[in-house]
């Protein structure tokens, strides 16, 4: 019991240490892309083909603020990860190639969602939710509404196409057999319905159903990569000279 306790004070402590670097960096690009968060919203708009209205002073702005924060996270994504991953690998000696390996899988997978959200998923979620307006019901979009909407979708997107790279650390330290994987797929179904739900910004059967049929497939995919990779010779259990804490 303390073995894993020890472990969790370290990935803390590790996380803790650069958290402080990490939140200056993004709040630096935040400020350096906000002069630029007008084109960007733009750039949204008409790939979606949305005219957009606000209904408070402040209401622009925020906006603005909010795309300029988006843009920051996703530039500073492979920053992120590193961060992420060293904190998650130092208990478990993962360093080196093994540490830039799931650095770079992670990064990858995780703009490879954004992407598939933002070509394929996102224009067909948001036409069939405007497609039950009329004549006498019109859509009436906000600015701020609809930057929370396809921002929460695409970042959700880029984190949950990342699920086989993490399936694939806690397989091969020994945290989750691949057979555990493979026994509970009805629980998997489960939880990636309840995720699905939390993750999209409407609780509709369509958006959920978007984001939840492509992570059950990723879910099968981390299972198929545990096999082909397969386990090291040698699990790689939790350091005993961790630093005392």
């Amino acid at each position: 019991m303390a073995q894993p306790l020890k472990s969790f004070a370290v990935f803390v402590l590790e996380l803790r240490n650069s958290l402080k670097m990490l939140g200056v960096t993004i709040m630096a690009t935040t400020v350096g892309l906000f002069f630029l968060s007008s084109r960007l919203l733009t750039v949204f708009q008409r790939h979606l083909d949305e005219q957009l209205y606000f209904f408070s002073v402040a209401g622009p702005f925020l906006a603005h603020v909010k795309m300029a924060f988006f843009g920051a996270l996703y530039l500073l994504m492979p920053l992120c990860m590193y961060v992420l991953w060293k904190a998650v690998g130092k208990p478990f000696r993962v360093t080196g190639l093994r540490l830039a390996w799931f650095v770079a899988a992670t990064s990858l997978l995780f703009y490879c969602g954004t992407a598939f959200c933002y070509l394929v998923t996102l224009p067909f979620g948001i036409q069939f939710l405007l497609s039950f307006q009329s004549e006498d019901l019109q859509a009436v979009i906000s600015i701020s509404r609809f930057v929370n909407f396809v921002v929460l979708f695409i970042l959700g997107f880029g984190f949950v196409f990342e699920l086989p790279v993490f399936m694939v650390f806690s397989a091969q330290v020994g945290m989750i057999p691949v057979s555990a994987f493979a026994r509970n797929r009805r629980y998997a179904v489960l939880v990636i319905a309840i995720l699905a739900a939390m993750l999209t910004p409407t609780p509709d059967l369509v958006n959920m159903g978007l984001m939840g049929g492509p992570l059950y497939l990723l879910y099968e995919l981390g299972i198929l990569l545990i096999h082909l990779l397969g386990r090291s010779n040698r699990s790689v259990a939790p350091s005993d000279d961790l630093p005392a804490v």
